[in-house]
């Protein structure tokens, strides 16, 4: 819908009304909402599908894949809120003779933070937009989600909405619990509104930091979760070079050119031994095949940093690409590589550095007696991945350096594979360090992304029939509880003295 300020204001305050009564739906119900959610949208895969790619230009068949993981995301939820592990629920029972002094009766939980606004990706028009996995994450938290459709699929977000909106209601979820508005105004009005509790997004560093900027600096700010930029550096070892080189480039090539490049993790760069064969054997591989690309504002993003590269002294062109851009701005893409020496990209860093949008990387050759580590951190903030390449039984303190310096500059460290492709599992982190994302404690994928839209409450002394379900004794909900019994204060740490 494009909204007036009298449909915003419906809007929130519909949502406020859901956020109370979808945050009491005990867990089953809220799950077999999400479930059913999941499945009419698998049933409208058809459909979905052929207007996506419309809109977007994505193949049939990454957008197939896209929309099962979107509903398998859903299904995965439905089982996190029934377990009940993620309300992270701690009992202390009351304690007399607590060793500082009487201890009342301690209650904790998490709870939903409220409305969630929720900007929507262009790059994955199910994964991270409507239905995708804030949506989702949020949903299973027991908030009520607005979505700010991306003006890149329009009538996929509205299709979807409908679809998406229709199931979780029927089975039971309160109306407007997932509600669709377009347009930047639309966005920016309710980010200011009181009644949204927290933000999401995924996109570009410059919208994302100004929508950071407004939700901190409201009356009263709320969390704001932005997935930002990331260039997503990888190491090749002289020792996994000699061993799997082939190997190393069919990889490399796959993950650079799937999707047009179009991906927040591909790799950007890729650190390789000076006069290696990998150059020679990725641009053996590059394809000529044409991609279009997501929209004109990306195709004009991806042509001016592909022009500032090329033009860069000391770049060699390893596989050339090309850019095909007709009247409408729209662009079609063909795989560009380049190569750089390691020094060269440090002394011209300010015009390198920056994420190409697109089927574009970087392949940085080092010398062997250079420091993997040092020089990643001259070079790069935080992504969200590192990726390794080493030898089968390779082991050192260069090598153990640089995946610690990875651990502490991104949010997933890779051991061989490539980081496009990010699984959808309870132990998955997407997300990593500033310029990466806006808040680096969550991730917006996997089961711990439900965390983002819950905050702490504790009960001191309030009795039983008052008390939430999943913090009474009898345990209605059946959610694990960490209890810590009276009596036990005084022995505290005596397990670990020295015998």
């Amino acid at each position: 819908m494009s909204a007036t300020p009298t449909d915003l204001d419906h809007v929130a305050t519909t949502a406020a009304a859901a956020a109370v009564s979808w945050a009491a739906t005990p867990p089953r119900e809220r799950a077999r909402a999400l479930v059913a959610a999941a499945d009419a949208l698998d049933s409208a895969a058809a459909e979905l599908i052929a207007i996506a790619e419309e809109e977007t230009g994505l193949t049939t068949a990454r957008l197939t894949g896209e929309l099962k993981r979107t509903t398998v995301q859903l299904r995965m939820f439905a089982d996190i809120v029934v377990d009940g592990g993620y309300l992270d629920v701690r009992i202390d029972a009351a304690d007399p003779d607590f060793v500082l002094g009487p201890r009342p009766d301690l209650r904790r939980y998490l709870v939903p933070v409220g409305p969630v606004l929720n900007f929507a990706a262009s790059n994955f028009p199910f994964a991270f937009s409507v239905a995708g996995g804030d949506t989702a994450s949020a949903l299973a938290a027991g908030c009520s989600v607005i979505v700010k459709a991306h003006s890149g699929h329009p009538r996929l977000s509205v299709r979807t909405g409908e679809v998406a909106a229709g199931a979780l209601e029927a089975a039971g979820a309160p109306a407007g619990v997932l509600q669709v508005v377009s347009g930047q105004q639309a966005g920016l009005a309710l980010l200011k509104d009181e009644r949204i509790a927290a933000g999401s997004f995924t996109g570009s560093i410059r919208v994302g930091r100004m929508l950071a900027d407004i939700a901190a600096t409201r009356p009263v700010p709320i969390p704001f979760f932005g997935e930002l930029g990331s260039v997503n550096p990888a190491f090749v070892t002289a020792r996994a070079l000699a061993e799997r080189a082939e190997q190393i480039a069919d990889g490399l090539v796959t993950s650079v050119s799937g999707s047009a490049g179009q991906l927040c993790t591909k790799p950007g760069f890729v650190f390789t031994p000076r006069g290696g064969a990998l150059s020679g054997l990725v641009a053996e591989r590059v394809q000529a095949a044409e991609h279009r690309l997501l929209n004109p504002s990306i195709t004009a993003g991806y042509a001016d940093r592909r022009e500032s590269i090329l033009a860069t002294p000391g770049v060699e062109v390893v596989a050339g690409g090309g850019l095909r851009v007709d009247a409408d701005g729209q662009g079609w893409a063909t795989p560009t590589v380049v190569s750089v020496p390691a020094a060269t990209l440090v002394a011209e860093r300010e015009r390198l550095l920056d994420e190409a949008f697109g089927p574009l990387t970087v392949l940085v050759e080092y010398d062997e007696a250079e420091s993997l580590s040092e020089l990643a951190d001259m070079l790069f903030e935080g992504n969200l991945t590192g990726t390794v390449h080493a030898g089968d039984d390779e082991d050192s303190p260069q090598l153990r350096s640089l995946i610690d310096w990875i651990a502490g500059h991104a949010g997933r460290v890779l051991f061989g594979g490539w980081p496009t492709g990010v699984a959808v599992t309870a132990a998955q982190q997407h997300g990593g360090p500033w310029p990466a994302t806006t808040n680096d404690s969550g991730t917006s994928v996997g089961g711990a992304a439900i965390t983002r839209f819950l905050r702490p409450v504790a009960y001191q002394g309030v009795p039983q029939r008052l008390l939430p379900e999943p913090l009474r004794d009898d345990n209605p909900w059946g959610v694990p509880q960490r209890r810590t019994p009276a009596g036990d204060s005084p022995s505290w740490g005596e397990a670990y003295l020295s015998a």
